[in-house]
């Protein structure tokens, strides 16, 4: 037994659930009250009426690794160590997928074997090379299966994606490929020809990536209940991403209205994939409540929700008119408990990705450890806690190792998550996201040691100087902080939180003037940043937003803002042609020149995007958006 695990005393002992975690990415709450109330989601209004639910709630940063670490382990990421989907090797400068040697802590999988008590895992973020189990783990690159048969013909199975690794040859026939989703299976969710078909993989294809996430769903769900089945585990962990890619798909045509051109097009063929990736959730649920018995807890929950229905604001920024990334992402998950130890009918008020962890041990009849983060959820368990024990970690600790390659699978799951906007240029990576969690929760000590370590390996890029300046800031450094956020601003004008943290340092070192003229540069280069709009407002402070002075400005001003709403939907031409209704009305304002650029850029006129921006910088030559943008440009990005 593992040294400092707690007991039962001469009483009764503790209740012993067998507990399946389900976790379903990127489902969001507001969605499943929304089906639910249409009818459509029977088996999550089951949960939702006879078990226990909240809305979990999720800090940011919103990404799938380190969310789904933390409720493994009832740690936070700078404590786990998990902070992105990839890691730099730092001898070669590689992007590599994170992996399970970089996880500091134990997971439940690791806590229930110390034990003694049988586990499966399947599919679980971050768990390849899969760690060795009292039970069956399979890792995270078994969704790639498709690229594997090769080896598992000739050469056995690839290392690390099972363990043990026999177990591989049983399961690999529950894990289909793409291709194995024909034109019948997938008109349950799109309406595509079939010729479509025919086309070879690859994510950058909205069907092919689509397939995969479908393929994978299918699979991981047979493959845990085929565990559950077969291995009898006391826990159970399942993991399926389907909503959250479909979601990152096709969710921005979710219900909308008066689409054109290609978005048009991609609704007609996906507008409903989302609601009914929605279905296949429920339908998921429901395989799991048949598979229990009278001694099963069932956790259901999501890393996040996801804003559906949502258009880019800009669609010149973006790389296509389809994928969008973390930013649509929201705060609150899903979260159900139901079945054996759970209160039925209890609505949980305050739920987070911490207290995940230590209510799985509870509804297992094991104690949490006092160095968790969060909490057991009391209020929907039916048995008294055990004592916690001080930590489940080893004297030593965990070992850290970086890397670890698997080169056709990391080769795949990079082309994915870039396909989704999650990587790419000037995107973050594991240390990155570790150091600004530190500097989010206020520690700025570690931050400022991060944040230098990393600007010492890239001292070229702005965001991290600004970061360590608001580090600096926070120690009460003004005068280090100040540089270093003149520096940022020099390498990037458009760093707008450089503009708005350093206006917060000069407000609170008393010079309001330069934090409101900081606040207003900020706006001008992004109009929507709400905390420096909020700032200016509470300093009494206007934008200095140059106003139209004639009608025939105002009416100029009013087409360019009907051209962005036709841009967002699609409409190129008709974007295209109000915005030189308003070239004739006010043919000296440069924010015409700069939607003329938008609008060729979104039509592949590179030049004309060029001469628009050239002649928007004649017209206003301080202006760092337009400078920046023409820069970006001419160097092809």
């Amino acid at each position: 037994m593992l040294a400092g695990l707690a007991v039962a005393g001469c009483g009764s002992p503790p209740q012993r659930a067998r507990v399946i975690v389900l976790g379903l990415d990127g489902v969001d709450p507001d969605v499943v009250d929304l089906l639910i109330a249409e009818g459509r989601l029977p088996h999550f209004q089951r949960l939702k009426r006879e078990g226990a639910h909240a809305r979990l709630h999720s800090p940011p940063p919103l990404l799938s690794p380190i969310i789904w670490t933390t409720i493994a382990t009832g740690k936070k990421p700078a404590e786990h160590g998990i902070g992105h989907f990839i890691t730099v090797d730092p001898t070669t400068g590689r992007e590599l997928p994170v992996t399970s040697s970089m996880r500091r802590v134990k997971a439940l999988w690791n806590i229930f074997s110390d034990a003694g008590r049988s586990v499966a895992v399947v599919g679980w973020w971050a768990t390849w090379p899969a760690e060795p189990v009292e039970g069956v783990l399979v890792s995270d690159h078994a969704g790639y299966h498709f690229l594997m048969e090769q080896q598992l013909a000739g050469e056995g199975p690839p290392a690390g994606v099972v363990h043990p690794e026999a177990a591989l040859e049983r399961l690999a026939g529950l894990l289909r490929r793409p291709e194995q989703i024909g034109a019948a299976e997938l008109a349950r969710f799109v309406d595509v020809e079939p010729a479509e078909l025919e086309r070879p993989f690859e994510f950058g294809n909205d069907l092919a990536h689509f397939r995969w996430a479908l393929a994978t769903a299918f699979g991981y769900r047979d493959v845990g209940l085929e565990l559950w089945r077969s291995e009898s585990p006391e826990l159970l962990l399942v993991y399926v991403e389907g909503v959250d890619t479909a979601s990152h798909l096709f969710g921005h045509v979710h219900r909308q209205h008066a689409l054109a051109g290609e978005l048009a097009d991609q609704q007609r063929r996906y507008g409903e994939t989302v609601e009914r990736m929605y279905g296949l959730a429920d339908a998921i649920v429901g395989d799991f409540l048949d598979a229990m018995d009278e001694r099963t807890a069932l956790v259901v929950l999501s890393d996040h929700g996801f804003k559906l229905g949502e258009l880019p604001i800009d669609p010149s920024k973006t790389r296509d008119m389809r994928r969008v990334s973390e930013a649509y992402h929201r705060e609150e998950g899903i979260l159900f408990l139901y079945g054996a130890g759970v209160r039925p009918g209890v609505r949980i008020e305050r739920a987070t990705t911490v207290d995940i962890a230590p209510t799985v041990l509870a509804l297992a009849g094991l104690p949490a450890a006092a160095d968790m983060a969060g909490r057991a959820l009391t209020e929907v368990l039916t048995a008294p806690l055990l004592p916690a024990v001080p930590t489940y970690e080893r004297a030593e600790g965990l070992r850290a190792e970086r890397g670890g390659r698997d080169d056709g699978v990391d080769a795949a799951l990079l082309e994915r998550l870039e396909s989704l906007g999650y990587i790419g240029s000037g995107a973050s990576t594991n240390d990155r996201n570790l150091a600004t969690i530190l500097l989010r929760e206020g520690r700025y000590e570690e931050a400022e040691h991060a944040f230098r370590q990393l600007v010492a390996q890239s001292a070229d890029d702005a965001s991290l100087r600004a970061a360590l300046a608001t580090a600096l800031a926070g120690l009460g450094r003004s005068a280090e902080a100040l540089v270093e956020f003149d520096h940022a601003l020099r390498l990037d004008p458009l760093e707008i939180r450089a503009y708005h943290n350093r206006g917060r340092l000069r407000e609170a070192t008393g010079d309001v003037d330069g934090a409101i003229a900081d606040y207003r540069l900020a706006v001008r280069y992004d109009p929507s940043y709400a905390p420096s709009r909020r700032a200016l407002e509470r300093l009494g402070a206007g934008f200095a937003e140059k106003m139209p002075s004639s009608p025939e400005e105002l009416r100029a001003h009013q087409l360019l803002q009907e051209a962005g709403e036709l841009l967002r939907r699609g409409d190129f031409e008709g974007a295209g042609s109000r915005v030189e209704q308003a070239a004739r009305l006010a043919p000296r304002a440069p924010e015409v020149y700069h939607s003329r650029a938008n609008v060729a850029k979104v039509k592949g006129d590179r030049d004309g995007a060029i001469a628009a921006l050239e002649r928007a910088i004649e017209l206003e030559p301080d202006n760092a958006l337009f400078i920046e943008n023409l820069r970006r440009l001419r160097a092809g990005s």
